[in-house]
């Protein structure tokens, strides 16, 4: 089971209004230190968030109770002057954690009415999440042929691609930044995701090394992805042979 938090600033178009025309940088500034925040305080409890939109976050909270969210939430209050809302969501997969939330957003699901917390009643479960962790092969490459703007063009089409491939797959991909992404993924066998790499490479003539982590907690998944790449970079460098994907578990 896993279960996903998405916090979201409440009020915010309205709320932006208030800062005056001359308010881009202001609010730009102010998404990057909100992220920062929320990344920092949920990866001390073992969590992993995850940006989706500027005003919306998706963590990945397995194991974390409703007052460890209002712990979290009460923090957040004290460091920013605007309304943030939390909605859990449990589900055998991320898609329907992800569909779980939403539903009980929007059916005012209350569980924590004071501190703005959504969600239906969580269930005790076995915790366990797989992250997939992909870069570019051979970004350097790329980046001496194209100018910086048309790397970041084709990133964006990669990220399309990748997005579609595995919502399929009941699966939430994420742009991490630079070549990055990493996908929530449910179970996804080797076999389908060799299929995604051969997709990119036959639209887009692009490789990707995978490293897959599966754990009880989000951020205990994401690196053991991460040493699953790092693996692969290592077996390349000193000659021992090419491998696109690899698989850790903790």
């Amino acid at each position: 089971m896993i279960q996903l938090t998405i916090i979201k600033i409440t009020g915010y178009g309205p709320w932006t209004l208030t800062l005056g025309s001359d308010r881009e940088h202001k609010l730009q500034m102010l998404q990057a230190s909100l992220y920062r925040e929320i990344q920092n305080l949920f990866s001390e409890k073992g969590c992993l968030a995850f940006p989706n939109r500027f005003d919306e976050i998706f963590v990945i909270t397995n194991g974390l109770t409703v007052k460890d969210h209002v712990e979290i939430q009460e923090k957040l209050a004290k460091l920013f002057d605007l309304g943030l809302s939390m909605t859990i969501g449990q589900g055998k997969t991320p898609f329907e954690a992800n569909t779980n939330a939403d539903d009980a957003r929007r059916t005012k699901a209350i569980l924590d009415k004071e501190h703005n917390i959504f969600g239906h009643p969580l269930q005790n479960g076995d915790n366990t999440v797989q992250i997939i962790h992909m870069d570019v092969d051979g970004s350097t490459s790329i980046s001496a042929k194209k100018s910086p703007y048309e790397v970041s063009s084709l990133i964006v089409n990669l990220y399309s691609t990748m997005s579609e491939f595995f919502l399929k797959k009941n699966s939430l991909a994420f742009f991490m930044g630079g070549d990055n992404f990493m996908i929530i993924s449910s179970a996804i066998e080797k076999e389908n995701i060799a299929k995604f790499l051969e997709l990119i490479k036959e639209q887009h003539g692009i490789s990707f090394n995978c490293g897959i982590g599966t754990a009880s907690t989000g951020r205990d998944a994401a690196k053991m992805a991460t040493k699953s790449l790092d693996t692969i970079r290592e077996l390349r460098d000193s000659g021992k042979g090419e491998q696109r994907i690899l698989e850790l578990t903790c």
